[in-house]
């Protein structure tokens, strides 16, 4: 009989249940959901992503990006902005209220992720991002299964 509880998918689906989970609770405060925190993170890096930029970087379909942007737009943390060469791209810039979040997001990250990783110490820690960095690297772990 397959151990369903010990298995990687199945604990890899409770950790990253459990990880938003801790994310949001960090955030409720700013009324933001994770993966918008992770979209603002990636243009405090890089102001003036495109929308497929966004996507590629966040490993986000295309078709939901947009959603996502149309949000943020409206919360006013991010505009959109025409791009100078491609007409049909639009660059995702911060507005003043975008910028003006990082330092206490990212407070409530670095809160989460002690929250997250409290059980481990700090060489398990760095192991278990390192893990997780090489899955994430590799593309293939992010087709859909064929079982």
């Amino acid at each position: 009989m397959y151990d369903i509880e010990h298995s990687i998918g199945f604990l890899l689906s409770k950790a990253y249940q459990r990880a938003w989970a801790i994310l949001r609770e960090e955030m409720e405060a700013y009324d933001l959901t994770p993966p918008q925190f992770c979209l603002l993170a990636f243009l405090w890096q890089q102001d003036g992503l495109t929308q497929a930029e966004l996507a590629e970087k966040g490993q986000i379909d295309r078709s939901t990006i947009g959603g996502m942007v149309d949000r943020m737009v409206r919360l006013s943390l991010v505009e959109r902005r025409p791009h100078p060469q491609d007409r049909r791209a639009h660059m995702i810039h911060l507005t003043d209220r975008g910028r003006q979040l990082e330092h206490p997001l990212s407070d409530c990250a670095r809160r989460a992720r002690t929250r997250i990783t409290s059980g481990l110490n700090e060489q398990e820690a760095e192991e278990f991002k390192r893990m997780l960095e090489i899955m994430r690297a590799d593309r293939r772990f992010y087709e859909v299964p064929t079982c």
